[in-house]
């Protein structure tokens, strides 16, 4: 009787067990977080090797099994598969071997099959172009993540312990001054701390701010005025434009279209700014940093992302911004919920952005060059000439200025 019980018993367990596997096999597990990396490698080693036919297997994959509006892993897979697509449909590979390019815009993300004309590609990227978006999602950025903020508080930090109280003017060069957003913080601070001291008024502030659209530096200026005015702070802005969004034209100019006055104490702020004059040499960089030392600042503030997306090799660079947006998209997850427009746009638009040019872009056209300082200084002698540069412009603090105040 037991020996009957015991293999009825067992032949219900195998039922059971079968029954699971057909049910498995009908409804397969999705695929985990890790298994999409690997899928992400794999495709991304097999273009390196120009096997795009091989690659192209493996976007349905992943495109069946990301979203941008899913989990972030599948947030992350899409925007990498994305900047893939886009990299096999660049001019000079075969239509027969690319997979259908994937199409953004502001609001939806669809497919279509893409040939291989230069027109294909610059309607691909033609969201580059879309600097209102941009704006627009730096905003949301600097408002939902502390990255930028952090920065911008350090820096002000530093600038404010590098000016004596009863300096009588100040003048802050800030490249690439977007909104303005750091610096109602730092005005505010200047009046507080002249109504600590009865017998000092508030300094004359000056802002010199570089950008690459003109209206936008104006109603940057116009705001900061009206809130300097609101304090009591004398205030001055002066634009000045960038051609063609090139930051190399400004650095041959330099220091001769900046107006230097007698007395001021010089702040020169460089936030999130000194990767783009990353290329494959660094001669840029040593130039505008040569310019910048001319202008005998007080203090020099940097912050740049601790991130290494300037390797020439396609595989290693995608490694490592693979690994950079994971976090950056787990961080996101785990502060705001799904249907967040906000970061919803941060992740398409601009992080979107930055995967697209490190992945998709070669050459000139890639601008998302980030290194990690230690690393600079490793490749050539211009390398370590920057970096022998960046050590003579130490800040207040006798710290080399690209980690003051921040990288991150």
């Amino acid at each position: 009787m037991l020996g009957s019980w015991s293999q009825s018993q067992l032949m219900s367990s195998s039922n059971s067990h079968d029954r699971r596997e057909e049910e498995e096999t009908d409804h397969p597990r999705p695929p985990t977080a890790f298994h999409m990396r690997q899928l992400l490698v794999s495709c991304a080693d097999l273009i390196s090797q120009s096997d795009y036919s091989a690659a192209k297997r493996f976007f349905s994959i992943l495109s069946s099994n990301s979203s941008p509006y899913g989990d972030s892993t599948e947030r992350l897979v899409h925007q990498f598969t994305r900047a893939l697509s886009l990299r096999l449909n660049r001019p000079g590979i075969s239509p027969s071997t690319a997979p259908a390019a994937l199409v953004f815009d502001n609001n939806m993300v669809t497919s279509r099959p893409c040939g291989s004309t230069s027109n294909d590609h610059k309607m691909l990227i033609s969201y580059e172009s879309d600097q209102e978006a941009l704006r627009s999602c730096y905003l949301s950025l600097n408002k939902i993540t502390p990255f930028i903020r952090f920065c911008h508080l350090t820096a002000n930090q530093a600038i404010l312990e590098s000016i004596q109280v009863g300096q009588e003017a100040i003048h802050i060069i800030d490249f690439d001054i977007m909104h303005g957003v750091q610096w109602p913080p730092l005005m505010q601070a200047l009046a507080e701390r002249s109504n600590d001291s009865t017998l000092q008024s508030p300094p004359m502030l000056r802002i010199t701010g570089t950008g690459q659209d003109l209206n936008v530096l104006h109603r940057t200026g116009d705001r900061l005025s009206k809130f300097a005015q609101s304090l009591g702070l004398r205030f001055h802005f002066h634009p000045l434009l960038l051609l063609n969004n090139d930051p190399t034209s400004l650095a041959l100019y330099l220091p001769s279209a900046i107006t230097l006055l007698p007395d001021e104490a010089l702040a020169v702020n460089c936030v999130l700014y000194l990767h783009r004059f990353l290329k494959d040499d660094s001669r840029e960089l040593l130039l505008f940093l040569h310019k910048i030392k001319a202008l005998n600042p007080r203090v020099v503030t940097v912050a740049e992302r601790e991130a290494n997306h300037s390797n020439p090799l396609f595989l290693q660079r995608f490694l490592e911004a693979l690994d950079h947006y994971t976090a950056l998209f787990d961080s996101l997850e785990a502060t705001l919920p799904p249907t967040s427009r906000e970061r919803l746009a941060v992740e398409q638009v601009w992080f979107g952005r930055e995967i697209m040019d490190i992945v998709a872009a070669e050459g000139e056209g890639r601008r998302e060059r980030h290194q990690k300082f230690g690393d600079l200084g490793n490749d050539s002698e211009e390398c370590r000439a920057c970096q022998s540069s960046l050590e003579s412009l130490r800040t207040f603090t006798g710290q080399d200025p690209a980690k003051a105040p921040l990288s991150f």
